[in-house]
């Protein structure tokens, strides 16, 4: 039995074993494979022609939007599955979890979870406040065939106080609440590490998030397991280790050592002392200038190291709570944080959830998790194939498959 035949065949065993929960079933992976076959953007009247014409099974228009808007799908148990289904999640004993939140851009009215948002990445082209929903995402980060990829694992639509309380509409029969970007991601940080007990928690993520609004919360929900890897801002203010305190002199033990200076003034400083490293960085091993010290952040009031980066003419700095973490590895574990972009790209454009016209909050609900589970569920398969799929379109500059050429390979088992 294949993995996604065992996948089908314990999703089945999810729903309830009466005559409509297995209809339900039925519909659910009827619906899962035609997002997973490329054959046209997974907009619901897509998928309905999709189901009738490649599986032969024709299902009343109204039914099926009513499917599709239902609020009993097992979300939760589904996505538990799949979690338990990934092989081989941690990378060098850890689980490495990369957090960003992205933009969905829409046209329209009384869409769910809709706002006027700041778009930072904006072009010039571009509104500077487009129409969109706001996604905190996580991903899981993995070697799959000599790349890194990309496996969402969980999402949570974020919505400004005075948007939620204009909303009054239900999602799954709840009305939604407000809660932060922090809080929410550290809600589904608790959950996935209840299955994937007593490793260490690695989460990596930009400069937004790697501040002590993730890290105190994160802490106190995973004690010692948790740890985060982010990037420092350029006027962080750094303190040496604090001296050890000598038994029996007065007062408590000191928390923090001389103040050292802002980043940018240690750049300067390190840059003397910075070793070159190989690291395997953006599909290739690349030879790097960095420099590393141990010292304490008062922001997240712990100890870290940091690792300045020096390129040509600029250079960054990294940091992490994880002290065995060697330079290399901190330096390819961030540059690896780059594919939870990719897997953006992949949600929208690739299996189509940016064209999506659903309005209602289920329905908006229920499509995005299709969306992300099948891009998932084709992450699974490409871990479980003796070998990568070939690319299509290789060139001299990249010669690694793709995510398109996984969904292909994935295409072709359906078809036999």
């Amino acid at each position: 039995m294949t993995i996604l035949q065992r996948l089908g065949h314990q999703i089945q065993h999810l729903f309830p074993a009466n005559e409509h929960g297995q209809e339900r079933a039925h519909w659910f992976l009827l619906t899962l494979q035609s997002i997973l076959i490329p054959i046209t953007a997974s907009r619901t009247s897509n998928l309905l022609r999709t189901i009738a014409t490649v599986f032969g099974c024709v299902i009343p228009q109204s039914r099926f939007y009513t499917f599709m808007a239902s609020s009993k799908l097992p979300w939760d148990r589904i996505w538990t599955l799949l979690w338990k289904a990934i092989p081989d999640p941690l990378t060098d004993g850890r689980l490495l979890l990369a957090l960003d939140d992205s933009l969905n851009p829409k046209t329209g009215k009384k869409i769910f979870a809709c706002e006027r948002t700041f778009d930072h990445a904006a072009k010039t082209n571009q509104a500077q406040y487009p129409w969109a929903q706001t996604l905190v995402t996580i991903g899981l980060l993995r070697i799959i065939h000599d790349r890194w990829a990309c496996l969402p694992l969980a999402f949570a639509f974020y919505m400004r106080a005075i948007t939620v309380k204009q909303e009054k509409r239900t999602v799954q029969g709840k009305s939604p609440t407000f809660a932060t970007k922090f809080e929410q991601a550290v809600d589904h940080i608790k959950r996935i590490a209840t299955v994937f007990v007593e490793c260490p928690v690695l989460v990596i993520a930009d400069s937004w998030f790697g501040n002590n609004g993730l890290w105190q919360p994160l802490r106190s929900a995973l004690g010692s397991r948790a740890q985060i890897l982010s990037r420092l801002r350029v006027n962080n203010i750094l303190h040496d280790l604090p001296p050890p305190h000598s038994p029996g002199s007065p007062g408590r033990p000191r928390k923090y050592g001389e103040r050292i200076g802002s980043v940018t003034i240690q750049a300067i400083y390190r840059k003397k002392d910075a070793k070159t490293y190989t690291v395997h960085l953006y599909g290739k091993h690349r030879e790097v200038q960095a420099a590393s010290q141990v010292v304490v952040l008062r922001s997240l009031h712990t100890r870290v190291r940091v690792v300045w980066i020096y390129r040509k003419t600029q250079w960054l700095a990294l940091f992490t709570t994880d002290l065995d973490l060697t330079i290399p590895q901190i330096i390819e574990y961030y540059g690896a944080r780059w594919k939870i972009e990719a897997g953006f790209r992949e949600i929208k454009q690739e299996i189509g959830s940016a064209q999506t016209q659903t309005r209602n909050p289920d329905a908006v609900n229920n499509h995005l998790h299709f969306c992300m589970i099948a891009t998932t569920i084709t992450w699974i398969y490409g871990a479980s194939r003796l070998k990568a799929p070939p690319r299509r379109y290789a060139t001299n500059q990249r010669t690694e498959y793709a995510f398109a050429d996984v969904r292909r390979a994935l295409a072709h088992e359906f078809s036999d």
